[in-house]
């Protein structure tokens, strides 16, 4: 109501998924932004267009599907996963299977992408209900270890079945991003190659960014309404008190298997998106720290929220980035050597084999942490933070933002 923002005279106002003016404004500039990034028209954030930040941001859009479905298990119904890498590795090769070249000395049949896509969300969903009657039955650091042995049989597995994998540190080529109505030479729509779209030239990077973006954005949509559902409420139920929520008469049992199911399948969709993105694939990648690196999206950004998903999905993929572009800074300045600035930068930063500095930018072994290392050190740091400091996350940062400005001046 006008002049009365807050007042709902509905259920279906309250619940709506852009119920303020505030939102509709945020979305409509978020988009605004997001289709204008590759042009390199907004001043201040031209250099997100270029190629290496494009390929970020698709990763994070790949990142953010993954981290919605482990957000529906672990944030929703408050099952404790660590086996997302294996699930995201089924979708991978159930994707390479059907949407490989047939005619190559591996396994595929080259079916279009409309097929190996759906399929292999499909497949790991299924699989993730057929281990589900296992792993619901324990709860905490047991599910935890449970879905940990995951990882380690799907690592074996990947790289032992080199008919289908490509073998150990080898991999194999995965179906490129493009789309055709069958097997036809000549795709539909190549993701991949530049084109000009109303008189725009569009490079390839570009063009995979909008349907990574697109496609993150539809599941974002799905995960949002499903925890609006029956189901979404069911799952957050036992999350916050199994058994009185089966006392109420919600199956605790179908429900954590529908919650294994719906993760899986996001876990699979972005696996077999992550392969293809990367075009080379070896089975290592499918690790223990790719499902910690999820589980950090989960825990940075903010458990239960769809919105700490995303954040979290960036701050992870960009995190890397931002330590290597500061380090370089640094490196610079203790390099010059002038001034206060550069003796901070030499107390933090090894530019020799005798330099004892935190962190080594030289190339090869030398002292201090590599910036492959520190990331790794920055995790850590990060989810233990959270965890005590901020058990909401990014969210929750932006909740106590939000909050201020509408209390101001009323802050008390």
């Amino acid at each position: 109501m006008k002049g009365r923002p807050l007042l709902y005279t509905s259920y279906e106002a309250d619940q709506g998924l852009l119920n303020t003016t505030s939102k509709k404004v945020m979305l409509g500039l978020f988009l605004l932004v997001l289709v204008t990034i590759p042009f390199q028209v907004i001043p201040g954030l031209q250099f997100l267009g270029q190629a290496d930040w494009l390929r970020l941001l698709s990763t994070t859009a790949i990142f953010a599907i993954g981290a919605l479905g482990l957000n529906i298990l672990t944030g929703l119904a408050g099952q404790v996963s660590l086996g997302h890498a294996f699930f995201m590795g089924v979708g991978a090769y159930t994707a390479v299977w059907l949407g490989g070249p047939e005619d190559g000395p591996l396994l595929g049949l080259g079916l279009p992408i409309w097929i190996w896509l759906p399929a292999a969300g499909i497949v790991a969903a299924l699989i993730g209900v057929a281990v589900g009657p296992t792993a619901v039955r324990v709860r905490g650091l047991y599910l935890a270890i449970v879905t940990l042995g995951l990882v380690f049989i799907g690592d074996y597995l990947f790289r032992n079945w080199a008919s289908l994998t490509g073998g150990a540190q080898v991999g194999r080529d995965f179906p490129p991003l493009e789309f055709r109505w069958w097997k036809e030479e000549v795709p539909v729509i190549d993701f991949t190659t530049p084109s000009t779209w109303f008189g725009l030239e569009v490079s390839g990077i570009a063009k995979t960014f909008f349907l990574l973006a697109l496609l993150a954005g539809v599941y974002t949509l799905l995960a949002k309404n499903l925890q609006r559902t029956r189901v979404g409420r069911a799952f957050m139920s036992i999350r916050d008190r199994d058994i009185a929520a089966e006392i109420m008469g919600v199956n605790e049992f179908a429900y954590k298997l529908l919650a294994f199911g719906i993760s899986s399948f996001y876990a699979g969709i972005a696996g077999a998106l992550l392969a293809s993105f990367l075009t080379r694939v070896i089975p290592e990648q499918w690790n223990l720290f790719l499902s910690v690196q999820f589980i950090a999206i989960i825990l940075i950004g903010g458990a239960g929220t769809v919105t700490g998903a995303l954040l979290g999905s960036a701050f992870v993929v960009l995190l890397p980035r931002i330590v290597q572009n500061f380090t370089l800074w640094l490196q610079s300045l203790a390099l010059e050597g002038e001034g206060l600035l550069g003796a901070i930068a030499n107390v933090f930063i090894a530019t020799s084999q005798t330099d004892f500095g935190l962190i080594n930018t030289m190339a090869g072994v030398g002292p201090g942490l590599s910036v492959a290392q520190l990331n790794l050190v920055l995790y850590g740091l990060l989810i233990i933070g959270f965890l005590i400091f901020e058990p909401l996350g990014l969210f929750g940062i932006w909740l106590r933002i939000r909050n201020y400005w509408k209390g101001w001046p009323f802050t008390y």
